[in-house]
Parts: structure tokens; C-alpha cells; sequence
């Protein structure tokens, strides 16, 4: 069995092991970390060798922990990312590299069909209909973007939304409230198979699937990491949030991730926080006492038109995993086009949280 886990910000851990009887045999680790004194990589091997198969990750960390001698440095790396690469593999886990990756990029559409376009695709990859895909969503006007269990009436201001032309839409994910305008945001969806993640939690899952972004911005002069559970932070405030949703496949087999993500190119702070009820509680949990503190644009960090870094962004993840382009077919939209009618674009889901 292999397994591999490119810790986010990091080195790669690689794992190869068999299980005999229930318990790991001839494990190896290896990968491109750093590791003092040399003699470790040994202790860790040890460390895992006849450790109960279900053994969990927190499980395999101890043991790996209490083998390491004191002085031992692990640089790029961790215990714990080693202990999730022995999951990753017992799982039998799917790397980036294993996929035909598709790009949809596409013109400006409704934010309900943003929503259900997700919910679509998303769908069709759980179904093996699809390959995994990035799209990345051109705005057609501005929006606010409940989570799956916000209450409507806490997160929004419906007369500073009707002020400002702004239309509300929930989506299928959980998270917080995301205000977006045309040329103001980057959003993209990754809808992957569920093998990908496989072996890892909920939470290293977002920064695994997050990790690509941080790489493109660093190509772009921008030192940026992952903040749990779901944000994209630099020194200067954060950039961007994730959620997710998981989708089960056909009769309840392997299904699919839809992991989507909002980056404040730009923003309106003003009118954002007319549009939004931005609670003194939620700020001061941020540890700030403005919400226009709290999000600094990918504009001023960058100098860089936002087309351009949309382009140099899925240029980064093309020659990470390779990219074919592709578009939503004409089925995908009529299935999209009638969960607006039935679901997004209705008061019942829009309010289903008054």
C-alpha cells in the first residue's frame, strides 16, 4: 500500500507498507522533508511497525512521538503528517497526479446558478459522470452568500440589500456569509472524488485542498497559509474562506467533495457591512473591532489586474496537476437550470433558516 500527504506549506511524506494480520508490516517512510539526527527515519519505521491496522491518526502520532529521541529536528514535516500518510494508504487514497483534471470558466451567470451548478457538478463527479473539476465562477451581479444553516434574517440586511441591488442565495455548504461583486471576487469550486481525501479529517481536508491556491499566490510575491478551520490568511489579513459539502455516490457508494472557495480581490467595505449584519460578537472573535479590518484585498497585495490573477492562478494548479478545458454540458445546465426554479432561486430554501 502507498501513501502520500504534501503537508500544506511543507514537504511531501510518502508511506509504503503492507498489513499482515491486521497489523502494519515493513513500513517506510520516506519523502522530501528535512530530519535530524539521520538515524530518526529508522525510529519512525520502527515506531509504526506492528501497530494495529485501525490504530487512528492520533494513535500513530503517539507512537511515532515516544520513538523520536529529544533532540530530533523535523523540519517540513511532522508526526502527524506521517501518521496521516499511513491512513492515506491503508485508505488506498487517490493523489492529485491520478486525475484528467477538467477547467470550466465560463461567462458571467446568476448567483442561483452558481449554487446549483455546484450542487450539479459536484454530482456528477460523486456519479463518475464527470471528471474532477475546477470551475472557476464569473459574477453577473452582486451577491450574499448564506451558509446551509445561517439564519437569514441574522446574517442580512434586506434594505441595505435592496439598496445596493444585491440578490441572496444559500448554498449547500455550511460556513459563514460571503459578500461578492463581479469585479471585486474570485470564487472557484473544486469538485473531487472522495479517494482524494481519504484519510485525512474534516479539517486537514480543507487545507489539503486548499494548498494549491497557497502555492499560486506565493508565485504572485504572496506569503499566504492556511487559518483554521477554513480561511486563507497573510500577514496583512485574511484573503479568502472555504466550505465544503460532501456528496454520497450511487446507492450510498464513494461520493465526491465540493470544496469552494471566495477571495476578496477587491471590496466595498461600506456596503458590505450595510448588506451584512456583522455580529460584535463574530468581530471580536476575530480579535479586530472593525469588519473592514478583518478581510485585506488580493489587489493591493498583488498590483496585479483581476483577470491576471485568475489566469496566473489556473495556470499554477494546470502545471501543479494538469488541466484540459472544458464546460458544463447542456445537460449539467438543464438540471442546474431547474434546481433554480424548484430550489435557489425559492423563498422556501432561501428562508428555510428564517
Amino acid at each position: 500500500m502507498h501513501g502520500e500527504y504534501k503537508v500544506p506549506g511543507g514537504k511531501l511524506v510518502v508511506v509504503d507498507l503492507d498489513v499482515a494480520d491486521g497489523r502494519l508490516k515493513d513500513v517506510r517512510v520516506s519523502g522530501d522533508f528535512f530530519l535530524e539526527p539521520d538515524d530518526a527515519i529508522a525510529g519512525i519505521d520502527a515506531a509504526l511497525e506492528g501497530a494495529p491496522a485501525d490504530t487512528d491518526t492520533a494513535g500513530l502520532r503517539a507512537r511515532i512521538d515516544a520513538a523520536l529521541p529529544a533532540s530530533a529536528v523535523l523540519f517540513g514535516f511532522t508526526s502527524e503528517s506521517v501518521a496521516v500518510a499511513v491512513r492515506r494508504a491503508l485508505a488506498q487514497a487517490t493523489d492529485w497526479r491520478d486525475y484528467d483534471w477538467q477547467l470550466i470558466h465560463e461567462p458571467p451567470q446568476p448567483p442561483a446558478l452558481h449554487m446549483a451548478l455546484d450542487e450539479v457538478i459536484t454530482a456528477e463527479v460523486a456519479a463518475g459522470h464527470r471528471p474532477p473539476t475546477l470551475r472557476v465562477w464569473q459574477w453577473d451581479s452582486p451577491a450574499v452568500i448564506i451558509g446551509s444553516f445561517q439564519s437569514l434574517r441574522n446574517e442580512v440586511d434586506p434594505e441595505g440589500a435592496a439598496r445596493h441591488g444585491v440578490t441572496v442565495v444559500r448554498r449547500i455548504s455550511g460556513g459563514g456569509a460571503m459578500f461578492a461583486e463581479p469585479h471585486s471576487t474570485i470564487t472557484y469550486s473544486l469538485s473531487v472524488p472522495e479517494a482524494l481525501v481519504s484519510g485525512l479529517s474534516f479539517a486537514d481536508s480543507y487545507a489539503y485542498l486548499d494548498d494549491w491556491v497557497l502555492g499560486a499566490l506565493g508565485d504572485m510575491g504572496i506569503r499566504a497559509w492556511y487559518q483554521p478551520l477554513n480561511d486563507i490568511a497573510t500577514e496583512v489579513g485574511k484573503v479568502a474562506g472555504a466550505a465544503q459539502k460532501r456528496m454520497v455516490g450511487p446507492d450510498g457508494g464513494p461520493g465526491a467533495v465540493l470544496h469552494h472557495v471566495t477571495m476578496a480581490y477587491d471590496i466595498d467595505a461600506d456596503k458590505m457591512t450595510e448588506v451584512l449584519r456583522i455580529g460584535r460578537e463574530k468581530l471580536s472573535d476575530k480579535g479586530t473591532r472593525s469588519a473592514k479590518k478583518r478581510v485585506d484585498p488580493l489587489r493591493r497585495q498583488t498590483g496585479l489586474p483581476r483577470e491576471t490573477v485568475i489566469e496566473r492562478m489556473i495556470d499554477s494548479f494546470r502545471g501543479r496537476y494538469g488541466l484540459t478545458t472544458g464546460k458544463v454540458t447542456d445537460e449539467e445546465l438543464a438540471r442546474a437550470r431547474e434546481l433554480v426554479r424548484t430550489k435557489f432561486a425559492s423563498e422556501e430554501w432561501t428562508a428555510r433558516v428564517p
